[in-house]
Order: structure tokens, then sequence, then C-alpha cells
């Protein structure tokens, strides 16, 4: 599994697993594959070729890898490309080769996974390649499709972006209601830094001039979101920062505004765009008999 995953792209095998094994008994259910036991013979075997209908790049190959091996542990897999790959159209993927019942009940799950993750990778990488003349990094969200981010995660990583917090226990993000509830953004930051350990980051996120200043003059902060600034207002941004912050860029970005963004010099650009709206692509299984 381990020589599928995207170089220096982590993701844990028990994600893998655990992801694997709740979409297989979602479909097989009580009874398993009915029509392929209906239909084929126990013994008979089969070979399948795991192919990308259109160009994009590959994530979730491990767990097409998963998929077929929990159903039929001798399975014989060659994979052709790794994640991170980019393919062009037609690009064979895998081989995979065994029991034919076993590859036909596992089909769907496995090309699932890999379609909608490599539509993350894919969506990730235009992004990536509009900014790649500038330090501008491309970050994902929290917008994930709930018990899968871990694996949305990965596929951001897959297509050359990088990871925003993995949930609300590993980073502080202070918004807009969190302001309002502490009272003011120097009272809600000197909150934030009395109990903040020292490995914790704390991010805030703002969406004026005047509340930048505010963050800038309260002291305490790692990180500032500037929320839904035009390329004019970020460039002021990040020259009243001075590099003191790390600086990120959110709200409705999408490829057509993306490239004035970063050319304001902001460290970060944060799309959730490219987990909870990237449409998949197109992969398919063409499997003979023998």
């Amino acid at each position: 599994m381990s020589s599928l995953l995207c170089p220096d792209a982590f993701l844990s095998p028990l994600a893998i697993d655990e992801a694997v094994t709740r979409a297989l008994a979602e479909d097989l259910g009580r009874a398993g594959d009915v029509t392929s036991i209906a239909t084929i013979p126990e013994a008979t075997p089969g070979r399948g070729l795991v192919v990308a209908r259109k160009a994009g790049v590959i994530a979730g190959l491990p767990l097409v890898e998963v998929a077929f091996r929990q159903l039929a542990p001798d399975v014989d897999i060659v994979a052709h490309v790794r994640d991170g790959a980019a393919v062009e159209a037609k690009a064979a993927l895998m081989t995979v080769a065994g029991p034919a019942r076993a590859i036909l009940a596992g089909e769907r799950v496995a090309l699932n996974f890999l379609g909608h993750l490599s539509g993350i990778a894919s969506a990730t990488a235009a992004f990536v390649r509009l900014i790649a003349h500038t330090k501008t990094r491309v970050t994902c969200t929290r917008k994930t499709t709930p018990g899968l981010r871990a694996l949305e995660k990965y596929a951001v990583r897959c297509g050359g972006g990088f990871n925003h917090r993995f949930g609300l226990d590993d980073a502080m993000l202070i918004k807009d209601n969190h302001i309002a509830v502490a009272g003011s953004i120097r009272a809600v930051l000197e909150r934030a830094r009395a109990v903040a350990g020292h490995l914790v980051k704390i991010e805030i996120e703002v969406d004026s001039l005047d509340q930048l200043r505010e963050v800038i003059d309260a002291g305490g902060a790692d990180v500032v979101l500037l929320d839904n600034m035009d390329a004019t207002t970020l460039r002021r941004a990040v020259e009243m920062v001075g590099g003191r912050l790390v600086t990120e860029a959110s709200g409705g970005i999408t490829l057509d505004t993306v490239a004035a963004l970063a050319e304001a010099g902001v460290d970060y650009v944060s799309s959730g765009s490219i987990t909870h709206s990237a449409p998949n692509l197109d992969v398919a299984l063409d499997i003979a008999i023998g």
C-alpha cells in the first residue's frame, strides 16, 4: 500500500482500512453481491484494468487496493502509476487479477473512492498551477465530507496543496462569532493565548484593515485570516503585517481570482471548493474473464 501513496503526503493505513471496511459493508449489506453470486461461477478468474477516462491527478489507489484485498486477499495487483501522478485520458492506472466475483463486488467502492479523491487532487492542482509563479500555497479547509476528512485532505496533498487544521482540536481559529461573544479582538486573543499550549497555533479572522490593525496591536496571534478581501486590500494588509504574522486569504476564491490574490503576497489561499465542490474524475474498471 505504501508504494501507492503520494510521496510526502501522509495518510494513516488505519484511515484507509476503516473507510474501505465501512464502504464495503454499506454496499454488500447482509447477503453480499447477489448478482455476481447468481451469475458468475465461484471459481471464475477475472482480470480488470482500472483506467482514467479523463486527464487529471490521481489519488486513492491505496483504497482501490485495500477494497479488492479485503474481498480476495490473494488478488494480484499491479499499479501502473502512484497517487500524485498527472495522467492523460485513457491512462492505465492499475491491473487487478483474481476471483471475478470479488473484483465485481469491489468495483464500485474502489471507483467511488478513486474518482472522488482524484477529483479533489485535480481541482487542487488547477489552483496550484495558476499561482506557481508566486510564493503562495493553496490550502484546504474543514469543509469536507463527514467521515472522509483524512482522505480528502490527503487528496489535496496529492494535488500539490497543503492542509489546514484537521479538526477543532489541533489549532485555534478565532472567527467573528468568537470575537462577538468575547467582546473584542484584544479580549479574545488574551484569553486564547492564556490557555494555548506552546505547540498550539492561534489564527484569527478579520474582514477589514481596521480589524487587522487591532490584531497587530493586541499581539498574541500567529496567523491572520483575511476574509473576503480583494487583491488591492490584500496587498495593503500584507504590507501592514510586515512579516509578523502568517497571512491567509479566504472567502469565495475561484480559479478566476486566485492568481491576483496570490500576487498580493499572502502566504496561503484557502479554498473549501477543492474538497466540497470538486467534480469526480471519470475512472472505470474494464474487466475480462480469464
